[in-house]
């Protein structure tokens, strides 16, 4: 069982409680109103956390991986079978801010101005006008993205890689904080289009929620009204989230722990049964959800293990099987099977 870190006091500061400290202050790369603030949003991760493990019970890897992922600014892609929450926890981490919210149910007749919006004649003013399509929100949920299109889950591309979406020759930029948070029945189920290398690579993490235990679903059948999701109130503003996301990006990471994420890497780029290794936008991702991790954790500072905690999150959808591989198994486990090899094989640092 994971550890949970208790709640904070909002006047305790985070960053001059850690004895690491002392040998420097990541914090110092704050602006003088964010780093003030940081204490106060950083005390609200136990709260977002609670609000999560209330909507996906007997879960907590899973909620606490969305959570770093909303911490690093990243997008998260949740895979597994249908009925098993994965829907649940989207709405639960989005309805978890006090922001924007948009649901789009993706089917296989839908186009691309149905996601981003579309281009119009005014009649009465005589001009083309842009109406804005659901993307134009803080948090999108993208509910079984797989069974759209290529063409209508390319719409997401640009603006998860650069938060604006161009129509018609104009870009129109997003707010912020902004998440695009999907699921996807496995590609074996019937009706599904494989998302393509180059959408996978702009989720930060690709997670799966599994069946509940026996316990936790037994507290699933008795339970009466609405979901937790949809009854939850948001625990913090968008503001403090973009906040709490600066501080997030000044955690500490040793010179050491980075080359040990990039000897990862790099073993996945020559590994005999890889057709394709880990690019280094995913490596950037690996960096950030370390430092999320950590916060997470309660903790200013990362760690080896935040790191191998980490690997098959965001790297295993970002991997290519060759013809070599031939797995009995899913393409799936095989690659966090080839991952997890090379996890054991890099040296991990002191």
């Amino acid at each position: 069982m994971m550890k949970t870190m208790p709640p904070r006091d909002i006047d305790e500061d985070p960053v001059a409680a850690s004895p690491r400290r002392a040998q420097g202050d990541p914090a110092a790369a704050l602006s003088g109103v964010v780093a003030a603030a940081a204490p106060f949003a950083f005390s609200r991760i136990p709260e977002i956390e609670s609000a999560l493990a209330e909507a996906i019970r007997g879960k907590p890897e899973a909620v606490r991986l969305s959570l770093a992922c909303l911490l690093a600014r990243g997008h998260l892609l949740i895979e597994d079978v249908p009925g098993v929450g994965k829907t649940t926890l989207a709405q639960a981490l989005a309805r978890s801010v006090h922001s924007q919210f948009h649901r789009i149910q993706f089917t296989s007749d839908m186009l691309p101005s149905d996601v981003v919006g579309v281009t119009i004649y005014n009649a009465h003013t005589r001009e083309f006008e842009f109406k804005n399509g659901p993307i134009f929100t803080n948090f999108l949920l993208a509910d079984e993205i797989n069974r759209a299109t290529p063409k209508t889950q390319s719409a997401l591309l640009e603006a998860m890689n650069e938060l604006q979406v161009t129509v018609d020759g104009r870009s129109y930029p997003l707010a912020q904080p902004f998440m695009v948070i999907a699921t996807q029945n496995p590609v074996e189920h019937h009706g599904t289009y494989p998302l393509p290398e180059s959408q996978l690579d702009r989720f930060l993490m690709r997670i799966r929620i599994g069946y509940p235990g026996r316990a936790a679903e037994r507290e699933v059948l008795r339970q009466n009204g609405p979901s937790p999701a949809e009854s939850a109130a948001p625990v913090i503003s968008g503001r403090d989230l973009t906040m709490l996301q600066e501080f997030v990006g000044a955690v500490e990471v040793d010179e050491a722990l980075v080359d040990y994420m990039l000897e990862i890497v790099e073993h996945t780029r020559s590994h005999e049964l890889l057709a394709m290794g880990v690019s280094p936008r995913g490596a950037r991702a690996l960096y950030r959800a370390t430092q999320a991790m950590a916060a997470v954790d309660g903790r200013d500072y990362a760690t080896p293990d935040d790191v191998k905690r980490l690997v098959l999150p965001v790297f295993a959808h970002r991997v290519l099987l060759n013809s070599r591989a031939m797995p009995a198994q899913s393409p799936v486990e095989a690659a966090e099977r080839v991952l997890n090899g090379i996890l054991a094989s890099v040296e991990v640092p002191l």
